[in-house]
């Protein structure tokens, strides 16, 4: 028996919540768009996070008259930016220690010579 952190639905609640055909629901899965998870008798169950994805692709489909293909590359690009800005965070925060526990004091060059192994630091 499964176990579930947040409240789940069936296909038909999540078609009335957002006045949609269980069929699209259907089709958005089989598109990849949307993957609810499965009861052990295989029944779709729609999480909180599912209907919000559902809701951004009614938004972009209905509202906006974005296509499934569009809306496939749109969702993933903005889940790449979601890694990037993640990414980019930790690297600033990286930034930040290295810069306070520096090896080389700021008031201090750094130089690197032809060599890997030539390390010169020069004094003001």
């Amino acid at each position: 028996m499964n176990t579930y952190d947040e409240p789940v639905y069936l296909i038909s609640v999540v078609s009335k919540m957002l006045d949609i055909h269980p069929q699209t629901l259907r089709q958005y899965e089989r598109e990849g768009l949307v993957t609810p998870s499965r009861s052990d008798g295989k029944i779709r169950l729609y999480s909180v996070s599912d209907i919000d994805k559902l809701k951004a692709i009614l938004t972009l489909t209905r509202d906006l008259g974005v296509n499934l293909a569009g809306v496939d590359i749109i969702l993933n690009l903005k889940k790449r930016l979601i890694e990037l800005e993640d990414e980019n965070q930790l690297l600033k925060s990286n930034q930040c220690d290295i810069n306070i526990n520096s090896v080389v004091p700021s008031h201090k060059s750094l130089v690197i010579k032809k060599s890997l192994y030539e390390i010169v630091v020069f004094k003001d």
